[in-house]
C-alpha cells in the first residue's frame, strides 16, 4: 500500500467528518447520515482493487 492511498483515504475521512458535523449542527441529520454512508461507500470502491491485489499476491505466493 501506497502512502499517497492512506493519505487519500484519510482526506476524504476528514471531509466527511467536517461535511457530518457541519450538516448535524444546521438541523440535517439525513443529510449527514447520508454522507457518512456516501464516504464509506467510496472508500470501500477504492478498498477493492488493493484487496483484489493482496489476494492475487497471496495466492501466488503459496501457488494456490
Amino acid at each position: 500500500m501506497d502512502i499517497a492511498f492512506l493519505l487519500k483515504i484519510a482526506g476524504i475521512g476528514l471531509i466527511v467528518a467536517v461535511l457530518n458535523s457541519v450538516l448535524s449542527k444546521s438541523g440535517r441529520e439525513e443529510y449527514a447520515m447520508l454522507t457518512v454512508i456516501a464516504g464509506v461507500a467510496v472508500i470501500l470502491f477504492m478498498l477493492v482493487p488493493q484487496i483484489s491485489e493482496l489476494i492475487s499476491t497471496v495466492r501466488s505466493s503459496f501457488d494456490l
